[in-house]
């Protein structure tokens, strides 16, 4: 059953302003009364925005396209001035800020300082790391940075059983840098980051789920969530990565021995509402499922981040998702609304 933590949530519930809250009304209004008349309507700005660090990243996982090395879009940093000038724009309606999208923040040397910006905004924000960055000076400056949630993705509790999906990883390195913020919190007696591990539950490793949690409760981390894997080649499964636990599974094996989504897909979405994504150069695409920012909606080098999102690009995406989400390459393998347990 999900989880409810006090000081995470007291601490997410203290950034809300009459603006933000009226904001999101608008925007969940909007979405419910698109979906009564089938067309796309709406009011209001994002609720959550993803910023893309960086496309680097140290490791090598197959499934994907950082680790893959695989982009066909440019690779780079985001740099701090344009980050600044976007959240100048922005944070009056924003309520949370996801540090993530592709790549390994803690490669960008400005990340902390980015953080700590938005922080100063009003802004929840939060990360993803593979904490292998996560040394003793870096894990004090994430605490010293008031980061409101800290993402560590840890797939594996043996380093024979980690390896197979976080390729070039060390799981040592993660356990040591989950013990690092978790002393430094203490040292300096903060609340956050609300720290959970993250497992991405995969066939290699489903057999690991019980000693996750046992590992979680030993390093003094504040939760365990089991998440879904996306896997791009489902229908034969040739990395064999598609778990047999059919709970942590976004896919079905039929008959013939091949596979297919679980979803529905219901021709609505509600992130297309409340979301979005930017790249590390500006380019706004819908959601994190659009790696390689194949259905740019805006950028942010020539445009407003406001305009981008009431344009025609965006009315045209929305549009075309309520008549037929299963023609969308990005929405055909989505798990939206189901990828996630607590425990």
């Amino acid at each position: 059953m999900p989880q409810f933590n006090w000081n995470d949530s007291t601490n997410l519930f203290r950034k809300l302003t009459f603006r933000k809250v009226w904001n999101g009304l608008k925007v969940l209004s909007s979405f419910y009364l698109s979906r009564l008349l089938n067309k796309p309507i709406q009011w209001g700005y994002p609720v959550s925005i993803s910023f893309e660090p960086t496309t680097s990243c140290n490791l090598r996982c197959p499934e994907c396209p950082s680790g893959l090395r695989a982009f066909t879009r440019p690779t780079g940093m985001l740099q701090p001035d344009f980050f600044r000038q976007t959240i100048d724009e922005i944070h009056k309606e924003l309520l949370y800020l996801i540090f993530y999208f592709q790549g390994e923040p803690y490669l960008n040397p400005a990340f902390l300082d980015m953080v700590k910006y938005a922080g100063g905004k009003g802004i929840y924000t939060a990360t993803s790391t593979n904490a292998h960055y996560l040394n003793d000076e870096n894990a004090r400056k994430t605490v010293e940075s008031g980061l409101d949630r800290l993402i560590i993705s840890i797939d594996g509790t043996t380093q024979e059983v980690y390896q197979q999906y976080r390729v070039g990883g060390h799981i040592g390195k993660v356990i040591e840098g989950a013990r690092n913020i978790v002393r430094w919190k203490k040292a300096l007696n903060s609340k956050t980051p609300f720290i959970f591990f993250q497992f991405l539950v995969v066939k290699p490793n489903e057999h690991q789920i019980e000693d996750i949690k046992r590992l979680a409760t030993e390093v003094g981390v504040d939760e365990v969530r089991f998440k879904t894997a996306q896997v791009y080649d489902y229908e034969n499964d040739p990395n064999q990565l598609i778990p047999t636990i059919s709970k942590f599974s976004r896919y079905k094996k039929n008959d013939d021995g091949s596979y297919s989504p679980k979803n529905k897909l219901a021709n609505r979405c509600w992130k297309l509402w409340h979301a979005n994504v930017i790249t590390w150069d500006g380019l706004v695409v819908p959601c994190c499922f659009d790696k390689d920012a194949m259905h740019q909606l805006g950028n942010l080098r020539g445009q407003s981040f406001k305009a981008i999102w009431h344009n025609d690009n965006y009315r045209q995406f929305r549009r075309e998702l309520m008549n037929s989400r299963k023609n969308i390459d990005i929405c055909a393998n989505c798990s939206e609304g189901a990828s996630v347990w607590k425990d």
